[in-house]
């Protein structure tokens, strides 16, 4: 097993522990037995219990920025890119493992310094999208609309049903897509 996999499976039995029996069973000892290695082995990789959250919430936090990237790469229109990307990782391409996300849990209840990769990122990502060629406060409202279903079924206090969810993220879709006309027609206009 390559050290990298290695790392997600330490990773992925760290987010199960959190997610199927809380924060406070977050141990060393329980993650290594959970992932079938030694406590050596899992120390190799993350010396601490705090550097093994910081490592869940950097593992979730790199891999939405790539997939976001990898959207707004393939996009063949400029305006509206990001926000477009944002909302479609969002609902259409979160990690495969929803327990990752009980590492941010972990992250804010061990030390909420440790959620700077998540805030680095949500960072740019605003930036990006209040930059992205459409209105930055309807974008906004978007962002955070897709981000309270994320929430929402992080937190697991209200899960919206699969065929409602798809009509939510059909509705904001088409909200960036009235956007993205609305701006090419201002901009054609001032020309």
């Amino acid at each position: 097993m390559s050290k990298q996999s290695r790392k997600i499976t330490i990773l992925n039995a760290a987010s199960g522990i959190v997610s199927d029996k809380g924060i406070f069973n977050l141990t060393l000892e329980a993650v290594a037995k959970e992932a079938g290695i030694s406590k050596g082995g899992l120390l190799y990789h993350f010396p601490s219990k705090e550097a093994l959250v910081k490592g869940m919430v950097e593992h979730l936090a790199q891999n939405y920025q790539h997939k976001i990237s990898d959207n707004v790469e393939r996009d063949p229109l400029e305006r509206g890119k990001w926000t477009r990307s944002f909302l479609n990782v969002t609902f259409n391409q979160g990690y495969p493992n929803k327990d990752m996300h009980a590492g941010l849990l972990a992250a804010k209840a061990v030390n909420p310094k440790l959620m700077a990769p998540l805030h680095d990122a949500y960072e740019k990502w605003q930036n990006n999208i209040e930059n992205d060629g459409l209105d930055p406060i309807d974008a906004t409202i978007i962002r955070l609309a897709a981000d309270g279903i994320w929430l929402a079924e992080l937190l697991e206090h209200y899960n919206i049903d699969d065929e409602k969810k798809k009509e939510v993220y059909k509705r904001l879709h088409e909200w960036i897509q009235d956007l993205y006309i609305k701006a090419e027609k201002k901009e054609k206009d001032s020309n």
